[in-house]
């Protein structure tokens, strides 16, 4: 893997500790709710979604 594309990984895995820190989930915790789930786990598992998308269109377009 190039040295560019692990900077990527990097930055991705950077914008995950900063998207799950407690400051930035806080602001999801209400009572609102989606189809039924609180949105602070609507909010986790779509991070997580997006973050795992992503981390693989960067492997797999640079492989």
């Amino acid at each position: 893997m190039k040295k560019r594309h692990e900077q990527k990984l990097i930055l991705l895995s950077i914008g995950l500790m900063v998207a799950f820190s407690i400051p930035v989930s806080l602001l999801f915790n209400s009572e609102q709710e989606v189809l039924g789930y609180p949105m602070l786990l609507v909010y986790f598992f779509a991070v997580w979604m997006v973050s795992i998308i992503t981390a693989f269109v960067i492997v797999k377009k640079y492989e």
